[in-house]
């Protein structure tokens, strides 16, 4: 709508160049006020309604559960104090912290690196690295379990280092699937970010270091959050490498709470209050951070947010 179009309509025209005016929302919306709600309500509902179980049955009794109550008829929070000794989730989630965070903080520091080398330098090979980048996120992990594992075994029998079984080699794993998407995040954040800043501080002198670290680190926190939560959730979730790779004592959460489900089929009746109350448990970290650099994951998974 132009501003002429918007005058003879009785519209004032600051009332429609302004950002954020309720009549230019009215202009973007796809779908209708009444529809948009409904659309809204049912797209939540579907989110909430299975967390709302969950959390129910985790205050629930197992016969209750097993029962298929959806309320329980008595509430009880003893599940969420049992499953630190039941299912030993709190080593469990300090190896899966230490494990997953290190991933992110590592990936992401790396990937803006090699990001920023990729996007502003030309050379032999560059196309074929970021070609590359793109065919490794197309093999599935199933197809990597037996040559890490049988490449890690071979580490500890010809070079006397003990790599499965241990925190770190969980880590090198996990740091080897998360930098090829997390550099490829970053490419296509860089490749957003304008040149003339970093022009700019070349003339004035600055190294490029300088430029990476006092230019391109501070416009990218948005593209760097964002690779570092995406393989903090790679090393949070993943259950194969984890269940191969790690002993009782470095074992994930994932892990724990796997081993905990499986062994209570079978028999009697499973104790799904505590299996429900160590899911919620085991989900709240990812929660908590997502709801700490929200308005960072906005602006990175736009890409190229610095205008």
């Amino acid at each position: 709508m132009s501003t002429t179009t918007a005058k003879r309509q009785g519209a004032p025209a600051s009332e429609v160049d302004r950002p954020g005016s309720h009549r230019q929302h009215e202009v973007l919306r796809l779908l209708p006020a009444p529809l948009l709600i409904i659309v809204l309500v049912f797209l939540g509902a579907l989110v909430l309604i299975p967390v709302l179980y969950i959390f129910l049955a985790s205050v629930n009794s197992d016969i209750g559960v097993a029962n298929g109550e959806f309320w329980p008829s008595t509430v009880t929070f003893e599940n969420y104090s049992k499953i630190w000794t039941s299912v030993g989730l709190a080593g469990g989630l300090a190896n899966s912290v230490l494990v997953a965070g290190a991933t992110a903080v590592v990936s992401a520091a790396l990937s803006v690196s090699t990001a920023f080398v990729l996007v502003r330098y030309s050379f032999r090979g560059r196309l074929t690295i970021l070609r590359g980048l793109l065919a490794l996120q197309s093999v599935p992990g199933t197809l990597m379990v037996l040559p890490v594992f049988v490449l890690f075994s071979s580490a500890a029998t010809y070079l006397g280092i003990q790599v499965i079984g241990t925190q770190w080699g969980l880590f090198v794993t996990y740091l080897t699937f998360a930098m090829p998407f997390s550099t490829w995040v970053m490419v296509t954040y860089l490749r957003g970010l304008p040149r003339e800043l970093e022009e700019a501080a070349k003339i004035d002198g600055a190294s490029n270091l300088g430029v990476l670290f006092r230019i391109v680190l501070p416009l990218s926190w948005p593209g760097i959050v964002v690779s570092g939560i995406f393989a903090f959730l790679l090393g949070w979730n993943d259950v194969l490498f984890a269940s191969v790779m790690t002993r009782p004592e470095s074992q994930t959460a994932a892990v724990a709470l796997q081993i905990f489900g499986a062994s209570q089929e079978g028999g009697a009746i499973p104790f799904y209050g505590q299996l429900m109350a160590a899911a919620l448990v085991c989900a709240a970290p990812v929660v908590i951070l997502y709801l700490i650099f929200q308005r960072y994951l906005v602006g990175g998974l736009t890409a190229g947010g610095v205008k």
